[in-house]
């Protein structure tokens, strides 16, 4: 059944502020030594910086286990008891096991946790136990299980099912359960996520109290149950399409998609495997032997540490490695620039990005097959206008053969203290895939408040052929997505406006009641979406009224399919669906107004 709401407003206000960091490590090294230099003009002319060293260890905060190392369980437990309820802490971690079979293991996971295999393939790596997201931190309440993650691994469930209750940025990636998996926290209490790729599940599904969730390129023995928005691509098993009753979006295949960057072993050799793409994908990339792509050794890459400055993050780059971002938080006094074709930016355990001085966290050069992944982005107290920008400012170069990939990049605005950005991501490069993001401005925590944490934009796309598979984007002071390119493309759309409104004048847009969730600007000719729901909950003025939850240009080559909108327990309510179509939301039953089909 629909519950409400479906973040608690009041909640974790007394969460714990984020604390500084480790002081600023050396960025220069010792400059080479000099032999037979005859005086000190030819030795200043010959003196250079050491080169950054490729590889490395992977910090203490990256935990390596193998079958052979004792006491697995109690470093699970003491991780999982630091980290259950720490929503805005400083606690970073990654837990890496290698090939091979664990017996006995419940690997209960925290905020800023991920666990994944070092194998090549998730059934290198098998645990005869479960991975476990459940709630009880927050009395049965998995609404605000945020920001942690399972990747690579095959479960044998002891009960025969794996319990999973997570919310937004908790990405269940390439994962084989050789049984059921429950989406839902024990109790049955409110659930509202979530994300599932490139994975099996052997067994049944069961969303139960789940609101909404998105599972791409993947293969399921079943599916339970619906509440407001499932949506299927390419999924083997997958219920048929059946929008609105039951809500299912189905898709039978992806029109675009590449795998997530990972982390696995070659012998004793740490490398990172780039999955190919793959059009018109359906199903798993690695259940028919080894996956298609290619690998990087870990010497190509600049493994950084917190504490390294973003001048030394650059220099890396510059000299032509690419970047893993151990566990821990990163304060940027300038963007991380990235300017080469193919690198990889990747995080490890919820890596944070943090922009002191108003400037963009990250920023790419118009080039093909960057990928960017893992890592979240915090805003700092002083307004960023962007925090991150894939491709300049009137970015036009053709990227269909290599695109750039953004997948599990979070952003959050407020939360965890005092943060400001005009529009949190950008994206100016053609072809663009975003694979699951979640870009949300704090409705809880500390540093939250209409213009405390004020961000007008979520996202805005300016390229063209941008795809969008998994698109979480919540709380904006306006529009939550913009979108000005051409044949542009969404595949789920999950929105919540902001709660925090302080009347019907502080969200007038023009003569139009409220800013929509998702807008498609006037000069957009093509344009498709599939799934897209926004709910509201103006629970500061129940009075307010949204006039739509999406606008669009009314044209034939700008389509919807299966658009839903919800008034959270009525505080609030929606006027229309899109643009002047769809019934008005009314009363407190919190049941969805839907279009099947727009134009």
């Amino acid at each position: 059944m629909p519950h409400t709401p479906t973040h608690s407003p009041d909640s974790g206000r007394s969460s714990m502020a984020r604390r500084s960091v480790l002081g600023a490590m050396a960025a220069t090294a010792a400059a080479p030594a000099l032999l037979g230099m005859s005086s000190p003009a030819s030795a200043a002319s010959v003196q250079q910086p050491r080169a950054l060293p490729g590889g490395g260890d992977l910090g203490p905060n990256v935990i390596v286990f193998d079958p052979s190392t004792s006491g697995i369980q109690a470093k699970l437990d003491e991780v999982f008891r630091q980290q259950e309820s720490a929503q805005f802490g400083t606690g970073r971690y990654a837990l890496l096991f290698k090939p091979g079979t664990y017996n006995g293991l419940n690997a209960q996971l925290g905020f800023y946790t991920s666990i994944a295999g070092l194998g090549l393939s998730p059934d290198d790596t098998t645990i005869n136990g479960d991975v476990t997201v459940d709630a009880g931190w927050f009395n049965g309440n998995a609404t605000q299980n945020f920001w942690r993650s399972a990747e690579n691994l095959a479960l044998a469930p002891v009960s025969g099912t794996n319990r999973w209750a997570v919310a937004q940025a908790a990405p269940f990636r390439r994962m084989h359960v050789k049984g059921g998996l429950n989406l839902s926290p024990t109790g049955y209490g409110w659930a509202s996520g979530g994300y599932i790729a490139d994975s099996r599940i052997d067994g049944s599904v069961g969303p139960y109290s789940q609101q909404q969730w998105y599972t791409r390129d993947s293969s399921v023995g079943g599916w339970l149950n619906a509440v407001w928005n499932m949506v299927f691509s390419g999924v083997q098993g997958a219920p048929a399409q059946s929008f609105p009753n039951p809500p299912y979006t189905t898709l039978d295949t992806t029109p675009v998609s590449r795998e997530k960057p990972f982390l696995y072993l070659n012998g004793s050799e740490y490398r990172v495997f780039l999955p190919e793409q793959r059009t018109n994908a359906r199903g798993t990339t690695w259940g028919s032997g080894t996956p298609r792509g290619t690998s990087l050794p870990l010497t190509q890459f600049y493994v950084a540490k917190p504490g390294v400055t973003a001048a030394t993050l650059n220099a890396a780059l510059t000299q032509g490695l690419h970047l893993l971002l151990t566990p821990g938080i990163y304060h940027l006094d300038q963007p991380i620039q990235v300017n080469r074709a193919n690198t990889v930016v990747l995080g490890l355990g919820y890596a944070t990005l943090i922009p002191d001085n108003g400037v963009t966290a990250l920023k790419t050069a118009d080039v093909d097959g960057v990928r960017l992944a893992g890592f979240l982005i915090d805003a700092g107290p002083v307004n960023s206008p962007t925090l991150l920008e894939v491709g300049p400012t009137g970015a036009s170069a053709n990227h269909s053969a290599n695109p750039t990939t953004v997948q599990d990049v979070f952003v959050r605005i407020g939360g965890a203290g005092a943060g400001k950005a005009t529009t949190s991501m950008v994206i100016n490069s053609r072809n663009t895939i975003i694979d699951h993001t979640w870009v949300w401005r704090a409705d809880h925590g500390t540093g939250v408040g209409w213009d405390t944490n004020r961000a007008d934009y979520g996202i805005r796309v300016n390229g063209d052929d941008v795809l969008a598979t998994g698109l979480f984007v919540e709380h904006f002071n306006k529009y939550d997505v913009q979108w000005y390119g051409q044949r542009g493309r969404t595949i789920f759309f999950q929105n919540e406006k902001a709660y925090d409104a302080p009347n019907q004048a502080a969200i007038q847009n023009g003569s139009v009641k409220g800013y929509a969730a998702y807008k498609v600007a006037d000069s957009v000719t093509t344009h498709e979406g599939w799934g897209l729901g926004s709910y509201c909950y103006y629970n500061v003025d129940p009075t307010i009224v949204q006039h739509n939850g999406f606008a669009a240009p009314n044209t034939p080559g700008v389509k919807f399919h299966d658009l839903l909108v919800v008034s959270l327990g009525g505080q609030g309510q929606y006027e229309r669906v899109i643009n002047e179509t769809g019934t008005p939301t009314s009363g407190t039953s919190t049941v969805p107004s839907t279009v099947v089909s727009y134009p």
